[in-house]
């Protein structure tokens, strides 16, 4: 699966917590994300990550096309919804994008670790049950 990750500043500290505890199952997927935040867990994970553009610079706007072109699968934005400034991404835009296309999001730390152990037992390959492979 393509899964890309998006951390508001406040929050990049959880997910690269959140991808060290997970690494394992990441690691067999298709990771992008926001430029710093990819940075950052790849630095402290070594997982291969490809890196858009930073938050602030258009790296959210980055993912969100890809999410419009059906390119992501799962998308983990740890996001702050008290605190998060001017340079932060648009949380609106994304989650409508994900409403629109019908990919699973994750905004906090439960619904991220729900959605990875999804991953893991293979309830989230939705595309099968959609259109099964005859």
């Amino acid at each position: 699966m393509n899964i890309a990750l998006i951390a508001h500043d406040s929050k990049k500290e959880l997910m690269v917590q959140f991808c060290i505890a997970y690494s394992g199952i990441l690691s067999r997927h298709n990771l992008c994300a926001t430029g710093t935040t990819g940075r950052f867990i790849t630095e402290a994970t070594g997982l291969n990550i490809f890196k858009f553009l930073s938050g602030s610079q258009g790296g959210d706007q980055q993912i969100g096309a890809r999410i419009a072109c059906n390119e992501i699968d799962l998308l983990i934005f740890m996001r702050d919804p008290n605190n998060h400034g001017k340079n932060e991404p648009d949380v609106s835009n994304i989650l409508r994008l994900c409403d629109v296309h019908n990919i699973p999001v994750a905004t906090n730390i439960a619904t991220a670790e729900a959605l990875i152990h999804a991953l893991e037992r293979g309830d989230l390959d939705w595309r099968n049950i959609v259109n099964p492979k005859k």
